[in-house]
């Protein structure tokens, strides 16, 4: 995907397609999650942040009720819709997520208006840096100001999730969302998942000589497909069968006695989550105070963890994260829902090239498609910009 449009470009390229100036132009970055995988919806403990690629949206307001929407890549052409026949099964592609946001808003007794919509975006898709999460922040933030409805970020969360579980058929939680609407330059943000308390985590990795590398497999996925369903099911099994509310409640010492009450691989799954919100704090804890160099073994653990307690790596990731480690990162893991999508490797940015060449070598050795390799800093969360 192409660099974004500066917004003098995009709104240029709205005027050429809708003949008129669009209202505004709202962003939302994507997400890199620095640790914290699969906690969001067992109400733990999360860590990302949101990153330099973002989603944009020109958006012009209507008065018929009639909405059009168009985004500057792919080839699926102009989609209309009504405000007043919002339907999930008749959404295709990525408008089911500016589709699925305005009846979000409606359900809430928003008066959401019809539009013309133009998205630019170059926030990599299916690469587990939720594309879908920053599209749904932008569309949201340009609503809440063109509609005055003043919701805060939490309420603009969890509209955001009710679209995606409802409207788009994702059993998603809170943290995309969270990351791209509060997110900040320099900081990572540590989301308690039961009741969204953020506080914003020094994340200075360029001050500490690090680069934030992350590699996309170029392995899709969809958060719509069985296996996040699966996972999702199976700790809700785990958290009734140990009697709690959620897996959030289920401390390590605990452990012990759930081996013995649970099946070997609902076992496994629930002990990935207790150790994952446990590895988030130790994470926070370490870069309050001794900085991101401190934090690459419970890195290297979270992805042991998804690999063989979860099962929601995949060979490609793998490798990467195998490759990465073993020519210069200080610690790797992947990222995002899984079966597919991106790693990222915290790597001393004196060792970046030799780490870019080894995992493109490592790739191409392997007959894998070639990953794409970029390096993301922690930046602003949505916000308008024109």
């Amino acid at each position: 995907m192409t660099a974004a449009a500066s917004p003098v470009n995009l709104a240029g390229q709205f005027s050429s397609a809708f003949g008129r100036e669009p209202d505004g132009i709202w962003q939302a970055p994507g997400r890199v999650n620095l640790i914290g995988e699969h906690t969001d919806y067992n109400e733990g403990f999360v860590l990302p942040f949101a990153i330099d690629r973002t989603a944009r949206v020109a958006v012009g307001v209507r008065s018929d009720g009639k909405v059009r929407l168009l985004s500057t890549y792919g080839d699926q052409g102009l989609t209309t819709a009504d405000t007043a026949h919002l339907e999930q099964h008749s959404a295709k592609g990525w408008t089911k997520y500016p589709l699925g946001v305005m009846w979000s808003l409606q359900q809430r007794g928003i008066d959401v208006p019809g539009l013309d919509l133009l998205l630019d975006s170059d926030v990599p898709l299916g690469a587990g840096l939720s594309s879908s999460h920053a599209i749904e922040c932008a569309v949201i933030s340009a609503l809440n100001d063109i509609t005055g409805a003043g919701l805060s970020p939490e309420d603009m969360v969890l509209a955001t999730q009710r679209a995606e579980n409802d409207f788009v058929g994702a059993p998603t939680g809170i943290m995309d969302q969270s990351a791209s609407l509060r997110g900040a330059a320099g900081h990572a943000v540590f989301l308690d998942c039961r009741d969204q308390a953020v506080r914003l985590v020094p994340f200075a990795a360029e001050e500490a000589g690090l680069a934030m590398l992350v590699i996309d497999t170029k392995v899709s996925h969809s958060h719509a497909d069985g296996g996040y369903a699966s996972r999702r099911e199976a700790c809700e099994l785990g958290a009734e069968v140990l009697g709690v509310k959620a897996l959030r409640d289920v401390a390590l010492e605990d452990l012990d006695e759930a081996s013995g009450l649970l099946d070997d691989v609902t076992f496994r799954r629930v002990r990935h989550v207790v150790t994952e919100n446990d590895r988030v704090l130790q994470t926070v804890e370490l870069l309050d105070n001794q900085g991101p160099s401190s934090i690459g073994a419970l890195l290297d653990a979270s992805h042991v963890s998804m690999r063989d307690d979860f099962e929601i790596s995949c060979p490609e990731l793998d490798l990467a994260v195998g490759t990465a480690r073993a020519n210069g990162a200080i610690g790797a893991r992947m990222t995002g829902g899984g079966f597919g999508g991106a790693a990222i490797a915290l790597t001393p940015v004196a060792e970046e090239q030799r780490v870019r060449a080894a995992v493109l070598q490592a790739f191409a050795q392997a007959g894998y498609t070639a990953p794409d390799l970029f390096t993301v800093t922690p930046s602003a969360g949505a916000m308008r910009v024109a």
